[in-house]
């Protein structure tokens, strides 16, 4: 059994026990790290985040991990930094205004190809009200080029349930993941159903057999993931955000800089496939179609019911993730339906992917509000409604 192994057992016999809970969102979102094998947490205050950090500095010493509390975010993304280049499993957990401070160092992980996670507990400017306005900036927010991958919860279920797999899937692509949450399922209480240990499937990032003198850090087939090799091992490695070569090695070369961007940027594009997912309701026989994600989830599905009793045929359509864009789900559905109405918390964002996805196939509708509350059922089924006349 590999040391890693071992640790995530060890963490396993001191999780919430498993089975039926009712828990707030931010302690079910720090109980899915922890059962994903998160081992270090570095993090600074932020409204509505500040849960995550309380039981993270309460839980992580219980299972032998890590708790950092950092003097602002810059510190924080930064360790995770380098306890992930160390070997660890970790996380941070900011909101909005703190993710922005986050760029500079999460921009460095996604350059070094180091596995972190990221919750974002979105909040309208300066006060604890609900929003996703921050879609863009956990896509675009780093300078240089990347590729985000973004997870999308719309319960207090899903954020225990999603959180591990955005460990899974930073450990898989040695890529940055970002949990995208928001004020309302981060501080609402739910049940939460918590599975047996051998019920939980986990990924761990590939290490290296290369001895140090061979070990080529940034040395990987096209589009795929190089070996890890932990810091302190005797493999002596440059983490820069300079552009380096297969050694980690600094000397600008056109062709090392365009050929380790492509693979950086191809482990996430050439693989969508694999990190999207996709939920549908009502989709089979639908005319019409609400595509949308997170807390708004729950309203859509209830404004196609509601539409569904008044004779329209109305599906919904849930990005589990929106980052990289779920395009084919989105393409089958604009191919099926005579119109897609999109339905986020902001004044538009990702309608703009829903659309450049639609293309030719289908008109799309952006159902659209920033008022620090969720869509209610009633508000979607009226903008259904005035356009199914």
């Amino acid at each position: 059994m590999s040391i890693i192994r071992a640790n995530q057992l060890d963490a396993w016999e001191k999780r919430v026990d498993s089975g039926v809970h009712f828990m707030l969102g931010n302690y079910a979102l720090v109980e899915g790290a922890i059962s994903a094998g998160c081992n270090f947490f570095a993090g600074y205050p932020i409204t509505p985040a500040n849960e995550i950090s309380e039981r993270m500095s309460q839980r992580l010493p219980q299972v032998g991990g890590q708790f950092v509390q950092g003097e602002d975010e810059l510190c924080s993304i930064f360790a995770l930094a380098g306890a992930s280049l160390a070997g660890g499993k970790v996380m941070t957990a900011t909101a909005s205004a703190g993710f922005n401070y986050m760029q500079e160092g999460l921009g460095y992980c996604y350059t070094i190809e180091a596995p972190v996670v990221v919750a974002d507990v979105m909040r309208t400017r300066g006060d604890n009200f609900a929003t996703y306005a921050d879609v863009y900036q956990l896509r675009y927010g780093c300078s240089g080029d990347y590729e985000a991958i973004v997870v999308c919860p719309s319960s207090v279920q899903e954020l225990y349930d999603y959180t591990i797999w955005a460990f899974n899937l930073a450990e898989k692509y040695r890529n940055p993941v970002i949990v995208m949450s928001e004020a309302t399922i981060a501080l609402m209480r739910e049940r939460l159903e918590i599975p047996s240990a051998d019920k939980i499937e986990l990924f761990n990032r590939k290490y290296t057999t290369a001895a140090p003198e061979d070990y080529l850090p940034f040395g990987a087939p096209e589009n795929g993931c190089p070996d890890f090799a932990p810091l302190g091992k005797g493999y002596k490695t440059i983490y820069s955000l300079n552009p380096h070569n297969e050694r980690g090695g600094i000397d600008w070369d056109p062709d090392d800089f365009e050929r380790l961007y492509r693979r950086v940027c191809g482990k996430i594009r050439e693989n969508a496939d694999d990190i999207c997912r996709t939920d549908q309701f009502m989709m089979d026989d639908a005319d019409y179609a609400i595509v949308t994600y997170g807390s708004e989830v729950r309203p859509s599905i209830e404004a196609a019911q509601m539409a569904r009793e008044s004779g329209v045929k109305v599906g919904v359509l849930k990005l589990c993730n929106i980052w990289p864009v779920p395009e084919k789900a989105i393409r089958e559905a604009a191919g099926n339906v005579s119109k897609i109405f999109a339905v986020e918390m902001n004044m538009g964002r990702y309608v703009n992917e829903i659309t450049r996805v639609a293309a030719d196939k289908c008109p799309v509708v952006p159902v659209t509000k920033n008022r620090g509350q969720i869509h209610t059922s009633e508000e979607i089924y009226n903008t259904i409604r005035e356009e199914t006349k």
